[in-house]
Protein backbone atom coordinates (compact mmCIF):
# COMPACT_ATOMS: atom_id res chain seq x y z
CA UNK A 1 0.00 0.00 0.00
CA UNK A 2 2.68 2.77 0.86
CA UNK A 3 4.14 1.99 -2.85
CA UNK A 4 1.73 4.59 -3.52
CA UNK A 5 3.87 7.07 -2.82
CA UNK A 6 6.35 6.42 -5.55
CA UNK A 7 3.45 5.63 -8.07
CA UNK A 8 4.14 8.27 -10.49
CA UNK A 9 6.77 9.95 -9.49
CA UNK A 10 8.31 10.11 -12.98
CA UNK A 11 5.45 12.57 -13.82
CA UNK A 12 7.09 14.93 -11.70
CA UNK A 13 10.94 14.97 -13.73
CA UNK A 14 10.14 17.66 -16.12
CA UNK A 15 9.07 20.29 -13.19
CA UNK A 16 11.93 19.43 -11.26
CA UNK A 17 14.44 19.48 -14.13
CA UNK A 18 12.83 23.29 -14.84
CA UNK A 19 13.04 24.57 -11.68
CA UNK A 20 16.74 23.74 -11.25
CA UNK A 21 17.29 25.21 -14.39
CA UNK A 22 15.16 28.01 -13.68
CA UNK A 23 16.90 28.43 -10.12
CA UNK A 24 20.51 28.15 -11.62
CA UNK A 25 19.60 30.64 -14.33
CA UNK A 26 18.17 33.28 -11.65
CA UNK A 27 20.70 33.58 -9.75
CA UNK A 28 23.71 33.48 -12.24
CA UNK A 29 21.79 36.17 -14.07
CA UNK A 30 21.31 38.45 -11.04
CA UNK A 31 24.46 38.06 -9.77
CA UNK A 32 25.93 38.87 -13.53
CA UNK A 33 24.23 41.96 -13.69
CA UNK A 34 24.43 43.00 -10.10
CA UNK A 35 27.99 43.76 -11.12
CA UNK A 36 26.95 46.34 -13.76
CA UNK A 37 26.49 49.22 -12.47
CA UNK A 38 24.33 51.85 -14.29
CA UNK A 39 25.42 54.57 -16.09
CA UNK A 40 23.29 57.14 -13.84
CA UNK A 41 24.56 55.33 -10.72
CA UNK A 42 20.66 55.57 -9.76
CA UNK A 43 19.51 53.12 -6.92
CA UNK A 44 16.91 50.47 -6.95
CA UNK A 45 14.93 52.38 -4.27
CA UNK A 46 15.33 55.75 -6.08
CA UNK A 47 13.83 54.31 -9.31
CA UNK A 48 10.73 53.11 -7.58
CA UNK A 49 10.11 55.81 -5.74
CA UNK A 50 10.19 58.21 -9.02
CA UNK A 51 7.89 55.39 -10.78
CA UNK A 52 5.82 54.90 -8.03
CA UNK A 53 5.31 59.17 -7.92
CA UNK A 54 4.55 59.23 -11.42
CA UNK A 55 1.94 57.04 -11.16
CA UNK A 56 0.14 58.97 -8.58
CA UNK A 57 1.13 56.26 -5.56
CA UNK A 58 3.07 58.43 -3.23
CA UNK A 59 0.80 56.38 -0.26
CA UNK A 60 3.12 53.64 -1.10
CA UNK A 61 6.26 53.59 1.07
CA UNK A 62 9.12 51.62 0.49
CA UNK A 63 10.97 49.65 2.55
CA UNK A 64 13.88 47.21 3.24
CA UNK A 65 13.46 43.58 3.51
CA UNK A 66 16.54 40.97 5.13
CA UNK A 67 17.64 38.24 2.93
CA UNK A 68 18.10 38.46 -1.04
CA UNK A 69 15.71 38.17 -3.85
CA UNK A 70 13.25 38.55 -1.22
CA UNK A 71 11.69 41.65 -2.91
CA UNK A 72 8.07 42.25 -3.25
CA UNK A 73 4.84 44.04 -2.85
CA UNK A 74 2.33 43.65 0.04
CA UNK A 75 -1.13 44.67 -1.24
CA UNK A 76 -2.77 44.02 1.98
CA UNK A 77 -0.12 46.67 3.72
CA UNK A 78 0.43 48.75 0.56
CA UNK A 79 4.08 48.44 0.96
CA UNK A 80 6.73 47.91 -1.74
CA UNK A 81 9.71 45.74 0.36
CA UNK A 82 12.74 45.61 -1.61
CA UNK A 83 15.59 43.39 -0.41
CA UNK A 84 18.64 45.24 0.74
CA UNK A 85 21.21 44.64 -2.46
CA UNK A 86 18.40 46.39 -4.40
CA UNK A 87 17.36 49.32 -2.48
CA UNK A 88 20.89 50.33 -2.58
CA UNK A 89 22.01 49.05 -5.68
CA UNK A 90 22.66 51.19 -8.62
CA UNK A 91 22.95 48.29 -11.29
CA UNK A 92 21.35 47.05 -14.31
CA UNK A 93 20.06 43.99 -12.00
CA UNK A 94 18.99 45.59 -8.97
CA UNK A 95 16.66 48.37 -11.24
CA UNK A 96 14.90 46.03 -13.28
CA UNK A 97 13.80 44.21 -10.31
CA UNK A 98 13.09 47.80 -8.47
CA UNK A 99 10.73 48.03 -11.58
CA UNK A 100 8.89 45.01 -11.88
CA UNK A 101 8.38 45.19 -8.13
CA UNK A 102 6.92 48.56 -8.66
CA UNK A 103 4.95 47.08 -11.22
CA UNK A 104 2.86 45.19 -8.82
CA UNK A 105 2.00 48.60 -7.02
CA UNK A 106 0.38 49.93 -10.33
CA UNK A 107 -1.48 46.38 -11.04
CA UNK A 108 -2.96 46.95 -7.27
CA UNK A 109 -3.88 50.66 -7.93
CA UNK A 110 -5.68 49.70 -11.28
CA UNK A 111 -7.43 46.87 -9.67
CA UNK A 112 -5.48 44.15 -12.48
CA UNK A 113 -8.02 41.77 -12.48
CA UNK A 114 -5.43 38.71 -12.51
CA UNK A 115 -3.98 39.86 -9.61
CA UNK A 116 -7.42 40.42 -7.89
CA UNK A 117 -8.32 36.81 -8.68
CA UNK A 118 -5.30 35.82 -7.36
CA UNK A 119 -5.59 38.04 -3.93
CA UNK A 120 -8.96 36.45 -3.41
CA UNK A 121 -7.86 32.49 -4.04
CA UNK A 122 -5.16 32.82 -1.97
CA UNK A 123 -5.86 31.86 1.20
CA UNK A 124 -7.52 28.85 0.04
CA UNK A 125 -4.53 28.31 -2.21
CA UNK A 126 -2.29 28.60 0.56
CA UNK A 127 -4.10 26.24 2.67
CA UNK A 128 -4.89 23.59 -0.50
CA UNK A 129 -0.97 23.64 -1.52
CA UNK A 130 -0.38 22.03 1.15
CA UNK A 131 -3.16 20.04 2.74
CA UNK A 132 -4.42 19.23 -0.70
CA UNK A 133 -1.87 15.93 -1.38
CA UNK A 134 -1.55 14.85 2.63
CA UNK A 135 -5.57 14.55 2.49
CA UNK A 136 -5.51 12.55 -0.85
CA UNK A 137 -2.45 10.62 -0.31
CA UNK A 138 -4.15 9.61 3.24
CA UNK A 139 -7.60 8.74 1.96
CA UNK A 140 -5.51 6.32 -0.42
CA UNK A 141 -3.30 4.85 2.52
CA UNK A 142 -5.63 4.74 5.26
CA UNK A 143 -8.69 4.42 3.49
CA UNK A 144 -10.39 7.51 3.77
CA UNK A 145 -13.87 8.07 2.01
CA UNK A 146 -14.17 9.01 -1.74
CA UNK A 147 -15.68 12.67 -0.69
CA UNK A 148 -12.52 13.10 1.32
CA UNK A 149 -10.10 12.46 -1.91
CA UNK A 150 -12.68 14.22 -3.87
CA UNK A 151 -11.84 17.39 -1.03
CA UNK A 152 -8.21 17.38 -1.37
CA UNK A 153 -7.62 17.15 -4.81
CA UNK A 154 -10.39 20.27 -5.11
CA UNK A 155 -8.37 22.17 -2.56
CA UNK A 156 -4.98 21.18 -4.26
CA UNK A 157 -6.92 22.70 -7.93
CA UNK A 158 -7.47 25.57 -6.78
CA UNK A 159 -3.87 26.26 -5.30
CA UNK A 160 -2.84 25.02 -9.68
CA UNK A 161 -5.02 27.96 -10.53
CA UNK A 162 -3.16 30.43 -8.22
CA UNK A 163 0.12 29.53 -9.66
CA UNK A 164 -0.92 29.36 -13.31
CA UNK A 165 -2.86 33.43 -12.64
CA UNK A 166 0.25 34.17 -11.21
CA UNK A 167 1.81 33.55 -15.01
CA UNK A 168 0.25 37.11 -16.44
CA UNK A 169 0.66 38.86 -13.10
CA UNK A 170 4.28 38.74 -13.22
CA UNK A 171 4.83 38.90 -17.20
CA UNK A 172 2.84 42.04 -16.93
CA UNK A 173 5.05 43.68 -13.86
CA UNK A 174 8.17 42.91 -15.78
CA UNK A 175 6.75 44.10 -19.47
CA UNK A 176 5.95 47.23 -17.92
CA UNK A 177 9.19 47.67 -16.18
CA UNK A 178 10.41 47.36 -19.30
CA UNK A 179 8.81 50.15 -20.93
CA UNK A 180 8.86 52.13 -17.28
CA UNK A 181 12.52 52.23 -17.56
CA UNK A 182 13.08 53.07 -21.46
CA UNK A 183 10.55 55.60 -20.90
CA UNK A 184 11.69 57.50 -18.02
CA UNK A 185 15.25 57.27 -19.46
CA UNK A 186 16.16 55.05 -16.24
CA UNK A 187 18.50 52.74 -18.50
CA UNK A 188 20.25 53.00 -21.79
CA UNK A 189 18.75 50.10 -24.74
CA UNK A 190 22.72 47.86 -23.73
CA UNK A 191 21.37 48.34 -19.98
CA UNK A 192 17.81 47.37 -20.60
CA UNK A 193 19.35 44.46 -22.53
CA UNK A 194 20.57 43.10 -19.45
CA UNK A 195 17.50 44.20 -16.95
CA UNK A 196 15.08 42.17 -19.17
CA UNK A 197 17.68 39.02 -18.64
CA UNK A 198 16.95 39.60 -15.18
CA UNK A 199 13.20 39.56 -15.27
CA UNK A 200 13.31 36.92 -18.01
CA UNK A 201 15.39 34.37 -15.69
CA UNK A 202 12.95 35.27 -12.65
CA UNK A 203 9.89 34.68 -14.94
CA UNK A 204 11.36 30.78 -15.24
CA UNK A 205 10.99 30.12 -12.21
CA UNK A 206 7.20 30.80 -12.42
CA UNK A 207 6.21 28.71 -15.05
CA UNK A 208 8.73 26.24 -13.30
CA UNK A 209 5.90 26.30 -10.41
CA UNK A 210 2.75 26.36 -12.20
CA UNK A 211 4.58 22.79 -14.27
CA UNK A 212 5.20 21.97 -10.66
CA UNK A 213 1.74 22.36 -9.36
CA UNK A 214 -0.06 20.95 -12.91
CA UNK A 215 1.98 17.44 -12.88
CA UNK A 216 1.42 16.80 -9.30
CA UNK A 217 -2.44 17.64 -10.10
CA UNK A 218 -2.06 14.91 -12.59
CA UNK A 219 -0.08 12.73 -10.16
CA UNK A 220 -2.67 12.88 -7.58
CA UNK A 221 -5.96 12.18 -9.90
CA UNK A 222 -3.98 9.19 -11.40
CA UNK A 223 -3.18 7.75 -7.71
CA UNK A 224 -6.99 8.64 -6.93
CA UNK A 225 -7.90 6.49 -9.99
CA UNK A 226 -5.93 2.93 -8.45
CA UNK A 227 -7.58 3.00 -5.11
Amino acid sequence: MYGLLFQYWWILLPAILLGTIAQLSVRGTYQKYRQVKTRDRITGAEVARRILDEYDLQDVPIETVRGELTDHYDPRSKILRLSQGVYQGDNIAALGIAAHETGHAIQHARSYFPLAMRGAIYPVASFGSKLGPVIVLGGLLFGFSELLISIGIVMFAIAVVFSIITLPVELNASTNAISVLRRGGFLSESELSGARSVLNAAALTYVAAALASVLTLVRLLLLSRRR
